[in-house]
Parts: C-alpha cells; sequence; structure tokens
C-alpha cells in the first residue's frame, strides 16, 4: 500500500520533525501531513509514517519516536532525534530524488548527518544547548525555525497549523540548499584535481571559474600552489590558499605594494597593464584580462620564492 499519510504530533513543533517533514514530503509529495496525537493516528499503519510521536522506533512498522525509555543511540551512544532515524532509513533516497549521482550519495549522507542532522538530534535531546552558541545561539536553525511558533496568547484556529507549514518553507530551503551545497563542492573536488594534475609542479593553479579549491587541495597533497587564479564575470582573480579552514591566514599574501590599490594605481605599483584592484588584506586581486591576472601571479609568486629564507 502506498503511504498517504505523514503523522507527526500536533501543538508546538520544534526542528526535529519539520525537518524530517522536508525529507518525507520529497519522497510521498502526495501524501498528506496530519499533526495529531489520537491513539487512531499514532498507530502503525501500511499508509503512513509515523515521526517524533507515537512511543517506538520500528523502522519495519513505520514508526520513529525517541522520547519513550530505550530511546534509540547512535552506534556512539550519543541520541537520535526524529530528524536523525529519518534521515537514517530516507536519508539515502532523499538524495536520490534531488538527483544527486549515485557515487556521491554515501559520502554525501555522511556528511550530511554530521554536520548538520547530528547537531539537531543533540540539541532536541538537550545533549547540546544553544548557549555553546554564544550570542548566536538565537540564532541557530533550531532556534530561528521555532520563532515561527505563534505566540501564547494567538488561540486562533489553525494557528499551531500555520506556523507549522511557514516554518516548514523555510526548513526546506534551507535542506535543500545545504545538500546542493554540497554536492556542487564534490563537483568542484573532481574539477581541481584535474586542474592540480595539469598544473605539475607549478605555483599558480588555473580553474575554469570559481569554486571551492582548498579540500581539494588539501587532499591531493599539493603544498607547492601558492595562489588560485579564475575567471570572475568580466574580470578575473588571484586569491591565496588559507593555510587552515578555521583561519585567514594565507600560504602566501599578495605582494604588500599591492595593497589598497586600484586601477591605474595598482598598474603603476605592479606594472601590469589591466590590474584593477588589490584587497588590502592582500589576499584576493583582480585584473582585466588572463594575461594580466597570470602576470600578476607570476610577480607574486616571484616575491614569495626571493622572501623565502635560503
Amino acid at each position: 500500500m502506498s503511504i498517504t499519510h505523514l503523522v507527526t504530533h500536533s501543538g508546538g513543533f520544534h526542528a526535529d520533525e519539520l525537518l524530517s517533514s522536508v525529507i518525507l514530503t520529497r519522497l510521498y509529495p502526495e501524501a498528506q501531513i496530519v499533526r495529531s496525537r489520537a491513539p487512531d493516528w499514532i498507530t502503525p499503519a501500511t499508509d503512513r509514517i509515523i515521526y517524533d510521536v507515537g512511543g517506538a522506533y520500528d523502522a519495519a512498522a513505520q514508526i520513529f519516536d525517541h522520547h519513550q525509555r530505550g530511546a534509540p543511540l547512535r552506534d556512539d551512544g550519543q541520541p537520535y532525534s526524529s530528524f536523525g532515524l529519518v534521515w537514517k532509513h530516507y536519508g539515502r533516497a532523499y538524495l536520490t530524488a534531488t538527483d544527486v549521482p549515485a557515487d556521491h550519495v554515501e559520502v554525501i549522507h555522511e556528511s550530511f548527518d554530521q554536520k548538520f542532522v547530528l547537531p539537531v538530534d543533540l540539541m532536541d535531546n538537550g545533549a547540546l544547548s544553544p548557549a555553546t552558541a554564544g550570542p548566536l545561539a538565537d540564532l541557530t536553525l533550531p532556534s530561528l525555525l521555532e520563532t515561527l511558533k505563534p505566540v501564547f496568547d494567538d488561540k486562533a484556529p489553525g494557528a499551531d497549523d500555520r506556523g507549522f507549514n511557514a516554518a516548514l518553507t523555510i526548513a526546506r530551503a534551507v535542506v535543500e540548499a545545504a545538500i546542493r551545497q554540497r554536492a556542487a563542492k564534490l563537483r568542484a573536488e573532481a574539477m581541481v584535481l584535474d586542474a592540480i594534475a595539469a598544473t605539475g609542479a607549478g605555483h599558480v593553479l588555473e580553474l575554469p571559474m570559481g569554486m571551492p579549491f582548498r579540500p581539494a587541495i588539501i587532499k591531493a597533497g599539493a603544498d607547492h600552489l601558492l595562489f588560485v587564479v579564475h575567471p570572475r564575470d568580466k574580470d578575473w582573480c588571484i586569491t591565496g590558499i588559507r593555510k587552515t579552514e578555521d583561519s585567514f591566514e594565507q600560504r602566501a599574501d599578495l605582494p604588500a605594494a599591492w595593497a589598497g590599490l586600484s586601477n591605474g594605481d595598482l598598474e603603476a605599483v605592479c606594472g601590469v597593464k589591466g590590474a584593477s584592484f588589490c584587497h588590502n588584506g592582500r589576499f584576493i586581486a583582480a585584473a582585466t584580462s588572463r594575461e594580466a591576472i597570470l602576470a600578476m601571479a607570476e610577480i607574486a609568486v616571484e616575491q614569495v620564492i626571493s622572501g623565502r629564507p635560503a
């Protein structure tokens, strides 16, 4: 029998059942979301998937709750929320439905689970406090979604459901964008690895367009690379390569004499016709042509190399 109903609890809502609903509504777009605690609805049946309510976890019976005694845990002992359980059982099918290539499904499933799903699971179970985000605590995704709950004295009929539906629209946009970004990074990785191979021992990596490049550079062990160049709209860019993901420190900076200059002033200092801009932080510069940006890159590399201790 086909799935005709997606059943979660009524009343106030949280990120876990909203995000579960994102996954399930993509897989079962004709199914109706039912928000209820009525026994007739939260009893397993072949035509429904029940989540975040019902007091049981039984994938074969299509019920995914985590509030009961003996609630399911991950292999490392961390708790699941309904979102984690739904992602575990339906996430791969969701990725396939969103046109993720088959050879990327497992990688993205694991990455999304660890970086996106797990924090929601932990926060929903009280194992992670939003306060750990410091001043950003109220801006975490679960906190923002819950701001769409009706205020305490809004007793209008259907207020909870209207809030749920408004939050679901936002949750869907966030999940879909997060998956697109992960899929794009894997596409970029393949392109960057090809470009690294073509570059050989050179210090400047040329890419056909702007794209995430640092993960592939690290994966390839391309420690010899100092700068990346690529076209951008009507001009070309040269950018540095960050030493670490969580730092702005670069492997190499652009020449100090270029900092903060643009157009004629920059051309005069670097001697390259078409040099158009250099950020004061010396991590990115631009030029009007490929030839100009490659000339700037050559100057930058020569300065770095000559400035190294013997």
